[in-house]
């Protein structure tokens, strides 16, 4: 299993559910172009709504089962999905009016290029070789993770959002996004307390987000993490600005 070769080998496929071009409606990059690329499966819940009551993640808002999304497919090397990722990004009308293309030095007017690579539980499937196709094509890369696997070395960008009846693993990175407020313990019935916000401040993290559950209560949950942040002024507060505007 050690040997290079093998490694090359076993690890060559890559299951995505969707690739698509967007702002980036969340956190501290917010308002920002992106190319999404959104993998498919997650460790903390199957995908389907007949799992869902018995999950480790209840409330997640996310389509991330299979790869029949736009853009998405099996990939069966690094260099097939970062070309994939490539594409999605705006190609310079200048260079095309001349007939070159140079991904190496992308124009100015286009700004840095930046994918996101969420879920699911992007970290099952990002490796060394996809880190650095995308390097390869002057993407900045970001990741979406919950925290619970360890992120590779190259990452540029890394948000860890925390999830209630899961071990932290990841303890350091750019953004923490906490949603809020979420039940804990083990059933995580929401008449119990949820996770605590302070027991996260002491984590290396650059960024400190609550966001407000999604659902049927949102309203009163933005409330919350809004009187929170108020109230502990090393909190912001993270809105999803994509489903303001009717965006992906």
């Amino acid at each position: 299993m050690g040997h290079p070769a093998f490694v090359e080998w076993f690890k060559m496929s890559y299951a995505v559910k969707e690739i698509f071009y967007t702002l980036q409606g969340e956190g501290a990059q917010a308002g920002r172009a992106a190319v999404f690329c959104r993998f498919a499966g997650c460790n903390l819940w199957p995908g389907s709504e007949a799992s869902r009551s018995t999950a480790t993640c209840r409330f997640c808002d996310t389509d991330f089962v299979g790869v029949g999304g736009p853009g998405g497919g099996n990939f069966d090397s690094a260099e097939d999905l970062a070309t994939a990722i490539e594409q999605k990004w705006p190609a310079d009308s200048a260079r095309q009016g001349s007939g070159e293309r140079d991904s190496r030095q992308p124009s100015l007017s286009l700004g840095k290029r930046f994918v996101v690579c969420t879920g699911g539980e992007p970290l099952l499937q990002l490796d060394a070789n996809l880190i650095a196709a995308l390097h390869r094509r002057d993407f900045e890369i970001a990741v979406e993770t919950n925290g619970t696997v360890a992120a590779p070395e190259g990452v540029d960008w890394l948000t860890v959002s925390p999830k209630a009846g899961t071990k932290l693993v990841q303890l350091n990175g750019d953004e923490l996004k906490l949603i809020y407020p979420q039940p804990g313990g083990e059933s995580r019935a929401e008449s119990e307390p949820g996770l605590d916000p302070a027991n996260f401040e002491l984590l290396c993290f650059r960024h400190f987000f609550l966001q407000p559950m999604d659902g049927p209560n949102r309203a009163a949950n933005t409330e919350l993490a809004l009187r929170y942040c108020l109230a502990h002024p090393k909190w912001r507060l993270s809105l999803q600005t994509h489903k303001i505007l009717g965006i992906p």
